[in-house]
């Protein structure tokens, strides 16, 4: 290109018409003629549009204003998780003085195999409601909860004392389902309910459904002198389990009022 293109090629990014002399040289020159036939075509092209606002983002927009209004600042999560346990302390102590007229731990494994087991319910209690309201950057691992759950079980088990009482199997095992399933009504109406402030995400509600029928099941641990490993398991861990997948799905099927991670 000589300089005279490089002329033209200023002239027509600036925009308007060449000058005479730039003009001449352009209807002679071929490398010219590409790069006003270039522009030519550029400017017939059709203007962007502009994006208009839509009745529907409108809408969204005043609710949203109308929300941070309200409520300009977010509730900290720890205190929802802080109403949880403490939901959680009133039914495990409400359940322990309605069940204990005969006294209040009647479980007839060791003094240290019933204060360890307690521990260990306690703590899956607590770190499954952390886990189910606690704002995390990445999901919940499955495989903690699972884990989790699998060690519970598995204690109880062979944590019991094998001592049978008179009354029937069947009969024991429905009082102890009836009583685990009442306990666990309001704590796990409530972690739902706390759930509905997040996104849905199934590992957290079975968390919470974990942690929350953990209640009943920590009073029934105290509580209840069959020790026989049919008993525990039947009366005790598969309503635990199954009020867990309760709570999954429930919470799949309530509507979610907020969306923040």
């Amino acid at each position: 290109m000589t300089p005279e293109c490089d002329r033209v090629l200023e002239a027509l990014g600036a925009g308007g018409e060449l000058p005479p002399e730039l003009a001449r040289h352009a209807a002679t020159c071929e490398d010219c003629k590409a790069l006003t036939s270039g522009f030519g075509a550029l400017e017939a092209l059709p203007p962007i549009p502009t994006p208009q606002s839509t009745p529907g983002l409108e809408a969204a927009r005043q609710k949203t204003l109308e929300e941070l209004a309200a409520k300009p600042r977010a509730t900290p999560w720890w205190r929802e998780l802080l109403v949880l346990l403490a939901t959680y302390a009133a039914v495990m102590v409400g359940g322990l003085l309605f069940l204990g007229r005969k006294g209040m731990v009647l479980n007839t494994a060791s003094p240290a195999v019933v204060a360890g087991l307690a521990l260990v319910i306690l703590l899956l209690v607590g770190s499954g409601a952390y886990l189910a309201l606690a704002p995390m950057r990445r999901h919940v691992p499955w495989v903690l909860v699972a884990a989790g759950a699998a060690a519970v079980a598995i204690l109880q088990v062979v944590g019991g004392s094998g001592y049978a009482m008179a009354r029937g199997f069947l009969s024991g095992v429905m009082g102890c389902m009836t009583t685990e399933v009442l306990l666990s009504i309001p704590p796990l109406a409530l972690a739902l309910v706390l759930l509905c402030r997040s996104a849905f995400q199934p590992v957290r509600a079975f968390a919470a459904g974990l942690s929350a029928a953990g209640v009943s099941l920590f009073v029934l641990h105290l509580h209840c002198p069959d020790g026989t490993a049919g008993h525990l398991m039947l009366g005790h861990l598969v309503p635990w389990l199954l009020l867990a997948g309760v709570a999954l799905f429930l919470r799949a099927r309530m509507p979610t009022r907020s969306y923040a991670p």
